[in-house]
């Protein structure tokens, strides 16, 4: 009977948050390997932002063992872009520059 030797777990790192190139190099010092279902092209990817991770950060892992990351938020979860931005509640008090400028003369007034 052969035994092998246990390799050494190794904790999950926070990868939320990073630029692709960061988690990348993040993941590949502590011993993990990345995978990016929603970007074929990861290897290539530089500057797209992970919005989530699974397992989650401190989860403790074989070395080795794949961290899948997503740089967009699914359906149902705010993604797709920027949302709905408009109409912003409570609205900003009228009057913008107006409320700072002196209220305009009638330029034919007759001055006394």
């Amino acid at each position: 009977m052969r035994l092998t030797p246990k390799t050494p777990d190794v904790r999950v790192p926070r990868l939320v948050g990073l630029m692709a190139v960061d988690a990348r190099e993040t993941a590949e010092t502590r011993g993990i390997l990345l995978a990016a279902p929603d970007r074929p092209d990861f290897h290539l990817t530089v500057v797209d932002y992970v919005v989530r991770q699974y397992p989650l950060p401190g989860t403790e892992v074989p070395h080795g063992a794949v961290v899948t990351v997503w740089f967009d938020l699914g359906e149902g979860e705010g993604g797709g872009g920027a949302g709905v931005r408009e109409p912003r509640l409570p609205l900003p008090p009228s009057g913008g520059l107006y409320r700072e400028l002196d209220e305009p003369r009638d330029p034919f007034e007759v001055l006394r």
